[in-house]
């Protein structure tokens, strides 16, 4: 079982939590906005990590699977081409994936939805590691879910997700940001010149 190293919280079974409640979520919930959420946290909380590109490229497949299931497939299909440049297989397989498979699948979902006749299919994660399994399969148990439902199966509250959730404390943030920008662009005043 691989050693992730210390800059890395472990769980019992050597794997960050955050990566567990992520395959939990993943094939759990099929929540992918909430996927993204959890590994995003992850990523920006560990940016030393040496799976830091991994973290992210679990992000982009999530967010890429959320619009590929909401029938955007202009955004899934250049977000998933840019997963498919980052994935390094052999992390991956560290990771406890089977790491050249998961980088075909990333492959096959760009030219797949590429077609006029796109359809969306969960792509599945190759675990590899019977221990990872068994810990997401765990959660996922423990958060009240039937492992491997199929994505279209979530629901509506679960598919248009961004739609239902309060994005208060976003545009408040948003706006707060634009103010300092706005304010540090302001040029002072050289008094010698008077």
């Amino acid at each position: 079982m691989p050693m992730l190293g210390n800059h890395d919280l472990m769980s019992k079974f050597d794997y960050p939590e955050q990566y567990i409640h992520y395959l939990a979520e993943y094939y759990g919930s099929r929540d992918y906005f909430e996927c993204h959420e959890i590994m995003e946290e992850y990523w920006k909380a560990h940016p030393h990590s040496p799976y830091r590109t991994c973290w992210l490229v679990l992000i982009r497949i999530s967010v890429c699977l959320y619009h590929a299931r909401r029938g955007n497939w202009t955004g899934a299909i250049k977000l998933m081409g840019k997963a498919a440049e980052e994935a390094e297989a052999e992390l991956f397989d560290k990771l406890g994936l089977d790491g050249a498979e998961l980088v075909r699948r990333i492959k096959n979902a760009v030219h797949d939805w590429s077609l006029a006749a796109a359809s969306y299919e969960d792509i599945e994660l190759p675990i590899r590691d019977s221990q990872l399994l068994e810990a997401a399969q765990l959660k996922c148990r423990e958060l009240g879910y039937t492992w491997a439902i199929h994505g279209l199966e979530a629901g509506d509250q679960v598919i248009h997700r961004h739609q239902t959730r309060d994005r208060g404390e976003v545009v408040n943030a948003r706006a707060e940001s634009a103010k300092r920008k706005a304010l540090s662009r302001v040029i002072p005043s050289n008094d010698s010149h008077q």
